[in-house]
């Protein structure tokens, strides 16, 4: 199904009171993030267990902290873009709205949703080694605080964050929307099945057909920026 052929009367056709939106980074990428993983798999030219693991930071944690610094001056670049408003109009509009990301930048926030699970943690956080405490962190970590402090990010090898919450609400919702994620990275794709346990209706929106789109009960292939606006139009009328 194609963006022109996208209206899907689901106003008419259903009455929604637990909504899930499940985001990605093909959503982010449309505000100019980047995904600093190239064809190689390498980041900023970095192999990602170098950035992107415990074992990455206990053996060079200034690159890490390097790494994470350059991500976290570029939120300043960026705004958030159609959909993350779209997203925010949905929340102010629904009875129940849980909003589940696998992205680490601010967007959704300054697009003002409230009810948001950063699974894969946040950049703007940074988390203290020896006490597990962890603030908010608007600038660069100086050297000094390299060892002390980590980048509050779920790396390789680590459980996501709120797990047992984004489980609960995946298998209650009547409505799971997932927006520009590749369905390969695992918990994350796999929560289109607790949705579909509850019989909840299932709405893919992306660029291209991923792997896990037949479970869908709607496809649509478009940017995020184009798309979302016009099913949340839908369901907000």
């Amino acid at each position: 199904m194609g963006i022109q052929n996208m209206n899907l009367d689901l106003k008419q056709k259903y009455n929604f009171k637990n909504i899930v939106v499940l985001t990605g980074a093909g959503i982010s990428a449309e505000s100019g993030i980047k995904t600093f993983r190239d064809q190689n798999g390498l980041w900023e030219g970095h192999n990602i267990t170098d950035v992107a693991s415990p074992f990455g930071f206990e053996k060079n944690p200034s690159l890490v902290h390097e790494f994470y610094n350059l991500r976290r001056e570029q939120l300043f670049e960026v705004s958030p873009n159609p959909a993350h408003l779209a997203l925010e109009k949905l929340e102010r509009n629904c009875d129940s709205f849980h909003l589940i990301t696998q992205n680490v930048d601010d967007l959704h926030e300054r697009a003002g949703s409230k009810k948001i699970y950063h699974m894969h943690g946040e950049l703007r956080k940074i988390k203290n080694i020896q006490t597990g405490e962890v603030k908010y962190f608007e600038e660069q970590v100086p050297p000094k605080d390299y060892i002390l402090w980590r980048p509050d990010i779920v790396w390789f090898g680590e459980q996501v964050k709120y797990m047992d919450e984004i489980i609960s609400c995946t298998s209650s919702c009547d409505l799971f929307i997932c927006i520009g994620t590749s369905n390969n990275v695992y918990p994350a794709a796999g929560l289109v099945h607790n949705a579909k346990k509850n019989s909840a209706v299932c709405i893919e929106l992306n660029l291209e057909e991923t792997q896990l789109s037949s479970l869908y009960d709607h496809n649509i292939y478009g940017a995020a920026s184009e798309v979302v606006p016009k099913i949340v139009a839908q369901l907000t009328v």
